[in-house]
């Protein structure tokens, strides 16, 4: 094997060409520096911690508005950096109200007996700093969300309940991001 000796020259090179790499990559990413990355990016940077009282309801059904201040937690701490915290250490408040919730009756058979179902319920919700200060795009935020299910397929009514339960938390953490 016949090589060549590799001269002073082609070291000086390569460690130039290092080192200019090194600092073209400081220099670009230098410019980034004031981004932020993932889930932190689409919500306010202002705010740290919210709090979240018992959803009320005026619903006669028992347990919806715990069921929903319990959704509404989970939702915020696994999609946004916002803190959950008490009512005095809170940099804002997340206030919301089950209005209406329905049932209906979609399809029957030859007995009357129903064979699909629609659950119906209407939240309004409004996020504010501890001053009152309104935080969503809106001051009162009205979701009306329906889901249907099917008693013979072995669906029942707190299965839909919690699923449109879930998606209405979504839909409030959604209204919550950061306005572009």
């Amino acid at each position: 094997m016949n090589r060549e000796p590799i001269r002073p020259t082609d070291d000086r090179r390569a460690a130039l060409r290092r080192i200019a790499g090194v600092v073209a990559g400081a220099v670009l990413s230098s410019g980034c520096a004031g981004y932020r990355f993932g889930n932190l990016q689409l919500f306010r940077p202002d705010v740290r911690s919210v709090h979240v009282p018992i959803v009320e309801s005026d619903s006669l059904r028992r347990g919806l508005g715990l069921r929903l201040t319990e959704a509404l937690t989970r939702e915020i701490q696994q999609r946004s950096p916002y803190l959950i915290a008490g009512e005095t250490t809170a940099d804002t408040v997340l206030t919301a109200r089950i209005t209406t919730d329905r049932k209906h009756v979609l399809a029957e058979n030859i007995n009357d007996d129903p064979r699909e179902l629609q659950f119906d319920l209407a939240v309004e919700a409004t996020w504010a700093t501890r001053s009152g200060a309104p935080l969503m795009q809106r001051i009162q935020l009205k979701i009306d969300e329906d889901v249907a299910f099917v008693p013979e397929g072995g669906q029942s009514m707190v299965t839909a309940q919690q699923e449109l339960i879930d998606g209405i938390a979504k839909q409030i953490v959604d209204q919550m991001e950061a306005i572009w």
